[in-house]
């Protein structure tokens, strides 16, 4: 299994390699946990981080189910209104797997979390 930490590491380098900046990572509040807040031009985006060792229990973009998805727009809305901001904002997912790093832009809406 590839380590939270070194999968954060990973998808963090990937992510400014493709021109993102890094804003936070693994923000807390009560309710939640996000492992990275970037910035892709004016979008503020809200990063979940999975990564597996293999695919023997699936891929791990699978891993983010209905109810992670409510905690993270949960958490983005409470990040947002902890720094006051009026961005535009995306959910993006990346996956660290054996094959390499995926980057999932706009993995869900507001539509997958009702």
């Amino acid at each position: 299994m590839v380590e939270a930490r070194s999968a954060e590491d990973l998808a963090c380098a990937h992510l400014k390699a493709s021109g993102m900046r890094i804003v936070a990572r693994n923000w807390r509040w009560r309710g939640g946990e996000v492992d990275i807040v970037a910035r892709d031009g004016p979008v503020l985006v809200f990063v979940e981080v999975k990564g597996r060792g293999g695919t023997r229990f699936g891929r791990p973009e699978e891993a983010v189910t209905r109810a992670k998805r409510r905690s993270l727009w949960r958490t983005a809305h409470a990040f947002i209104g902890r720094v006051d901001a009026e961005l535009p904002i995306r959910f993006d997912i990346v996956a660290v797997a054996p094959d390499g790093v995926r980057h999932i832009r706009g993995a869900f809406g507001e539509q997958d979390v009702r």
